[in-house]
């Protein structure tokens, strides 16, 4: 009898995935029946043998872990867009193919930057806060009372410019904004995909800026949407706010030390901008109720919910399961990382 191939899974998986990846009889599956984040010491010890291996974002994919393998992996499945949890170039030496996600979430995270940057603008978490202590009763109106900058005739500034941030202009179009302009690896290049039509044919003006000065200093709205590198890391520091408008918003739906999380504190404490929306931040999800950013009342944070939508996450279990057998049978993935 023909030894099967072993894969590990570190994560039980939605029921249409799961029925995916159990019907491929000639697999030895290790799983982690758990929606909770495997340990790391199982991982290293089931991962001895296996031809492939399906992880979350909380899953390190470094050194440690690939020779724990052994040389007989081929593929590495991430369920996720983001891949900085994995060693690119550990997988480049070993000729380990790299699955991922990135297409899958799109909508799920422009729907939520729009709700992030309405949110910020319009104060949202601070009027929540004030009835959810019971302090309505104490707020008697007055013209200026909770306002905040309004979304239509701003200036949308986008730090990162692919199919997220033009899905969100998309989504922002039809509010009214005045222009948007962006910011990619090759600053004042304008990009080369224009996923849903837009850039050419919407009636704003849509422009790469020349640096990343030029778009703090005129954005009133700052989308966060870049990939987390090491010349990205806290890109968005204290010189970065200085730049921008008093009534300017940042919302980060990237990665979370692309913004210096101290600065943006000093930066909200000292009113050099208006809000922020945020989808993700440093050390997370360890943030504590004391954490300082929790303190300013015109910053929204919420624990990295982008992809939460039921149909997303059904989509992008499934990717990765066709992602990891895919690469098992040296076939094209869905979406795979060019290492």
């Amino acid at each position: 009898m023909a030894q099967r191939t072993k894969v590990v899974v570190t994560r039980q998986l939605i029921d249409e995935a799961q029925r995916l990846l159990d019907t491929n009889t000639d697999l030895e599956i290790v799983q982690w029946h758990s929606s909770n984040p495997c340990d790391r010491s199982w991982l290293l010890e089931h991962a001895k043998g296996a031809t492939g291996v399906l992880v979350m974002l909380s899953d390190k994919v470094d050194e440690e872990l690939l020779q724990a393998a052994g040389a007989q992996l081929k593929v590495i499945a991430s369920f996720s867009v983001g891949t900085d949890h994995v060693d690119r170039e550990a997988l480049k030496k070993r000729n380990i193919r790299l699955g991922y996600t990135p297409t899958c979430l799109t909508d799920a995270v422009a729907d939520l930057t729009v709700m992030l940057i309405l949110m910020a603008q319009r104060r949202a978490g601070e009027s929540m806060g004030k009835v959810l202590a019971g302090e309505w009763p104490q707020m008697p109106w007055h013209p200026l009372l909770m306002t905040g900058p309004q979304i239509s005739r701003s200036t949308v500034g986008f730090l990162g410019f692919g199919r997220i941030g033009q899905a969100t202009l998309k989504r922002l179009l039809p509010f009214g904004i005045s222009r948007a302009i962006y910011l990619t690896s090759k600053p004042g290049e304008p990009v080369q995909e224009d996923h849903f039509g837009i850039i050419k044919e919407a009636a704003i003006p849509i422009e790469p800026a020349k640096n990343w000065e030029q778009l703090a200093s005129e954005s009133d709205i700052v989308v966060v949407g870049c990939a987390l590198t090491p010349s990205t890391k806290h890109l968005v520091s204290t010189e970065f706010f200085s730049k921008m408008k008093k009534r300017a918003v940042i919302v980060n739906i990237a990665r979370g030390p692309i913004i210096d999380t101290n600065a943006l504190v000093e930066a909200l404490a000292q009113e050099k901008i208006f809000g922020a929306g945020l989808d993700v931040i440093e050390n997370e999800p360890n943030i504590s109720a004391d954490h300082p950013l929790l303190k300013q009342p015109r910053c929204v944070l919420v624990p990295h919910i982008g992809s939460a939508t039921i149909e997303t996450r059904e989509q992008m279990a499934t990717e990765s399961v066709k992602n990891l057998l895919a690469g098992l049978k040296d076939e094209a993935m869905v979406n795979e990382v060019e290492l």
